[in-house]
């Protein structure tokens, strides 16, 4: 069994409602279609039900709940919610009204706020920083979480490296440059994040052009200072750098180059120096070995709301829902 067919049975296990707002778009109504035929959630389509229903004309959504802004019976609970959210902001009334009824993105993130949504899926049709500065500023971050972040997890065909071919790339959706305190944060977040969707034991690499002190550079640096922060923290993960990507995947480059790391030739979760690194890493390997890759996936965030390349398939949007409900269901 494929690693998302079995995120799909985990999901169809203890099944989780999750919104997606973006439903102007024929692969989120594909996707809405595939998920509930194959009972892997249930949906809720923010929208214009007739509007939507004539568009995906073919499709079944008939198991699928919809929820108009315009005409929502809970629409001035929602508008509480949202005040409330954005207290410190100082918005107004007026202001959660028209934000609601106008951004599908805000309206969907205070629909988990309030408890009518365990998750959300977006990112088809919006940017992944709109996405996400709508998660953070109505979810806000979770308990004892240092620094959200973004991963892909990339599912490489016939690959006997990683976790059978299944590795975590990671940060490759949100932070820019992050310093080392914020890397260290990324990696303990990402191995959480491997073994509860990948359920096995994370082996983390903290990546660079620099193997073993093979180069010397600030950046090789902070690789370096962030991987002792690492190991400081949580002694029992392993965790090792800082590696090149061959050293860190290669059995055989792990030999030479670092011979004595135990997590060299083995790492299945791949933490980059910075977002420029992660973001075209996962793209070639998606592209090139024609990988699958779900995700941004985040992180740290106290419900989960995941992003999307606007370059998805419907099938990718039906991926990143399985791993939604199963992210939902390590909140029960």
């Amino acid at each position: 069994m494929s690693f998302i067919e079995k995120i799909k049975q985990r999901a169809k296990s203890n099944k989780k409602t999750i919104v997606l707002p973006e439903t102007a778009d024929m692969r989120t109504l594909n996707a809405a279609h595939k998920i509930l035929s194959e009972n892997i959630a249930d949906i809720i389509l923010v929208g214009d039900k007739d509007t939507i229903i004539k568009k995906a004309e073919g499709l079944d959504l008939s198991k699928a709940k919809f929820v108009d802004p315009h005409n929502c019976d809970r629409f001035n609970d929602y508008v509480s919610v949202l005040i409330e959210a954005r207290k410190s902001k100082g918005i107004t009334a007026e202001e959660a009204k028209e934000l609601l009824l106008n951004n599908v993105l805000y309206f969907g993130c205070v629909m988990v706020k309030a408890g009518d949504a365990d998750g959300m899926v977006a990112g088809a049709v919006n940017s992944s920083a709109n996405v996400l500065r709508a998660a953070l500023q109505v979810l806000k971050t979770a308990p004892n979480t240092k620094l959200v972040s973004a991963f892909f997890l990339v599912v490489v065909p016939n690959c006997d490296m990683g976790a059978n071919g299944t590795f975590v790339f990671s940060d490759a959706g949100l932070n820019q440059s992050p310093n080392s305190d914020e890397l260290a944060a990324i990696a303990e977040s990402s191995a959480k994040s491997f073994e509860l969707l990948v359920e096995e034991e994370p082996i983390v690499a903290m990546l660079s052009h620099s193997t073993k002190g093979s180069a010397k550079h600030p950046e090789v640096d902070k690789v370096i200072e962030a991987t002792k922060i690492v190991n400081m923290e949580c002694p029992g993960l392993k965790c090792d750098g800082e590696l090149q990507s061959d050293a860190a995947i290669v059995p055989e480059v792990a030999a030479s180059k670092a011979p004595n790391s135990t997590v060299a030739g083995h790492a299945n979760v791949l933490v980059f120096p910075d977002l420029d690194a992660g973001n075209i890493g996962y793209k070639l390997v998606q592209r090139l070995a024609k990988a699958d890759a779900y995700g941004p996936i985040t992180q740290g965030i106290s419900k989960p709301v995941n992003d999307l390349s606007r370059g998805c398939s419907s099938d990718d949007i039906v991926g990143v829902v399985a791993i939604t409900a199963v992210q939902a269901q390590a909140l029960d």
